[in-house]
């Protein structure tokens, strides 16, 4: 029983799960693309990208690469409701060396390292355990890379390299409490069935603090949104770490190590680092600056039915909406500018699916006079923290949350 079944649409019972069969998903093989473009505003560009279908169990994604995967959610996605579906939810793996099949009927969870009893977990055993579902953001560290200025290298993404997903799966922590932690633990690092393209490259692996990792909040997922994971969103398993970057939510998860000295791998020690200043923001040019690995999400908002340079009616009604999360805990409010940020007014909150989740925001506003407008939407999560006016900076284009706009036309 290899693969795993492309056309399953719900999650099943553990002996259904287990039961699926299907063609392996040959990943490697080169994509036939739509010759769909879109333009996105990006000033360092390219503005224009195409929309792929090509990619197994994916609709129309924006290409960013193929090998390894790239794909990044349109917009336009991100206004049909909070949650966002399988099939546009963004990709982003660091090695091309992807499996294109997982054998569900053997594939194992290794849990080793500082423990007291080794475990080899298979399917069957995480599906037998209690069962938790969260709602929680997956955002790319790099989400908006492309509006940098100066312009940093990495994958130029527009907004799109995120999203919000229902996961279902088990505690993280009871996984841990079943190998039995030994006294002096420090971290818990994690890996998966990706593997470097050249020998000598470094294994792509994660890791958390003991007391993170044991918080009851981290969570092995099997499911989104009531379905397996997609393959290549890290299908059979993958970890979802709610209120941090995506580089910690490591996906085709097989190994857990519980470490007793700090972990200093390549992908904690020197990659995914941030400036250790307030808003991990530097000049550009400036050196010797402490650096840290990069963890808790910061507040962000975004006008999801309005694009810019969209055409609105002066002196009749106009609805604004869009979406919003708090980073690393709830959306506390969302306040709207029709002015570029000169007054604010407070929007009306839609259904709160919890601290970790997409919460859309709407207002109805009337412009009196024709002309260019700014629209800006700002988000201040529930610890009282707003998103800045003022854009960070630092090399490696990551955090950004500057408060976003929106040129619109009043006809």
């Amino acid at each position: 029983m290899t693969g795993r079944d492309l056309s399953w649409r719900r999650l099943p019972s553990r002996r259904a799960f287990l039961g699926q069969a299907g063609a392996g998903i040959v990943l490697g093989a080169a994509p036939v693309f739509a010759e769909t473009i879109l333009k996105l505003p990006l000033p360092g560009g390219p503005q224009e990208r195409t929309i792929t279908t090509a990619f197994p169990q994916k609709g129309p994604m924006i290409l960013q690469r193929t090998r390894p995967p790239l794909l990044e959610t349109p917009m336009e996605v991100f206004d049909r409701g909070i949650f966002t579906p399988n099939d546009q939810f963004f990709v982003r793996w660091h090695w091309a060396v992807i499996p294109g099949e997982v054998d569900v009927g053997t594939f194992k969870l290794a849990v080793r390292g500082h423990v007291e009893r080794p475990l080899a977990l298979s399917l069957a055993d995480l599906l037998a355990m209690s069962r938790i579902e969260l709602a929680a953001v997956n955002q790319c560290s790099g989400n908006s890379r492309g509006l940098f200025q100066p312009r940093v290298p990495g994958g130029e993404w527009f907004h799109g390299a995120m999203g919000n997903a229902r996961w279902t799966g088990v505690r993280l922590k009871d996984v841990l409490d079943r190998a039995g932690v030994k006294g002096g633990a420090l971290a818990v690092r994690f890996n998966g069935l990706d593997e470097p393209v050249v020998d000598g490259a470094p294994d792509f692996m994660k890791s958390l603090d003991i007391d993170h990792a044991l918080d009851g909040e981290v969570m092995i997922a099997f499911a989104m949104n009531g379905e397996q994971l997609p393959l290549v969103n890290g299908f059979p398993l993958r970890l979802v770490v709610p209120g941090w970057y995506s580089t910690y939510w490591v996906k085709m998860l097989s190994d857990i190590e519980v470490l007793d000295v700090p972990d200093q791998t390549y992908w904690m020690a020197t990659a995914y680092r941030i400036p250790d200043t307030p808003h991990a923001s530097i000049r550009p040019g400036e050196t010797g600056i402490k650096t840290v690995p990069i963890n808790r999400m910061v507040p962000r908002s975004f006008i999801t039915n309005l694009t810019a340079g969209a055409a609105v009616q002066a002196g009749a009604p106009t609805l604004v909406r869009g979406i919003a999360f708090g980073g690393d805990t709830g959306v506390g409010k969302v306040d709207l500018s029709t002015d570029g940020g000169k007054t604010w007014l407070p929007t009306k909150l839609g259904t709160d699916a919890g601290k970790y989740s997409f919460r859309q925001w709407e207002m109805t506003v009337t412009f009196a006079g024709k002309g260019s407008q700014t629209l800006m939407a700002r988000c201040t999560n529930n610890a009282g923290v707003t998103q800045p006016d003022i854009p960070n900076w630092n090399p490696a284009g990551f955090m950004r949350n500057v408060i976003e706009t929106t040129p619109i036309a009043v006809n």
